[in-house]
């Protein structure tokens, strides 16, 4: 906690002998007709000013008012959106528009420079998930995706990461403090990927059946009784079929 600095007393200060004001010659004011505005009569309040060559600005202003507060609100609304992702809430299931439907394109590099296209593992059931160096969750869902890759694989879930707006040296430095990946991440610095996949924040997840449908999306860190619900399922003989 800092400590204010101390102030100096201020050195008491002698008020001038008062003097006798000299009263100032009276002014007549001018004799206007009722209702006319002069320079030195201002209008009272509440009066708008009309006319040729007058603007009322209150419909400006008024305006101004209600976009901004339309703003605000947007910006509470985001802002309340990438608090509950970025502090490690329980998952939710998000009914994205693109649920049901073919996943968009995923491509580029991966963290160790390998080329990587999603279209390469159709037919296996696919979590795709979005994540960064900087998140805090990320941290918590980690081990939790690393044991789900090693723990499924044989039975057809593949994992893939997508590091969104953060720096190869920092996504490997995570990686190397957090024991290692499972599984590959494509970099994705500008969240181009991101965008085109819908992600407001990190971490989020889609899952993608064998066919490269998208079935579901989790906002907030996954967690071992999600994935059971969520994708153990449709690793089954038929899963995933509606």
């Amino acid at each position: 906690m800092a400590t204010s600095p101390e102030t100096t007393p201020t050195p008491t200060q002698t008020p001038p002998t008062a003097t006798a004001p000299t009263e100032a010659p009276r002014q007549t004011p001018p004799t206007v007709a009722p209702g006319v505005q002069t320079p030195a009569s201002p209008a009272p309040a509440g009066t708008e000013l009309t006319g040729p060559g007058v603007t009322n600005r209150r419909p400006r202003r008024r305006r101004r008012r209600i976009v901004g507060a339309a703003l605000l609100v947007g910006l509470v609304a985001l802002a309340a959106v990438v608090f509950s992702v970025g502090f490690g809430r329980d998952p939710s299931v998000v009914r994205s528009v693109l649920i049901d439907k073919p996943a968009p394109p995923l491509s580029g590099t991966t963290l160790d420079g390998a080329p990587l296209d999603l279209r390469d593992y159709r037919g296996k059931v696919v979590m795709v998930n979005v994540w960064a160096s900087w998140c805090a969750a990320c941290r918590e869902e980690h081990p939790v995706l690393t044991a789900a890759q090693r723990g499924l694989a044989d039975r057809g879930l593949q994992i893939i990461g997508v590091d969104m707006s953060d720096t190869v040296a920092d996504a490997q430095k995570f990686l190397t403090e957090m024991g290692g990946a499972a599984y590959p991440s494509v970099q994705d610095p500008n969240a181009q990927i991101a965008i085109a996949w819908g992600t407001f924040g990190v971490p989020e997840t889609y899952v993608l059946d064998r066919a490269g449908m998208i079935r579901e999306k989790a906002v907030g860190a996954v967690t071992p009784d999600w994935i059971d619900a969520h994708v153990v399922p449709l690793l089954a003989p038929g899963g995933g079929s509606r």
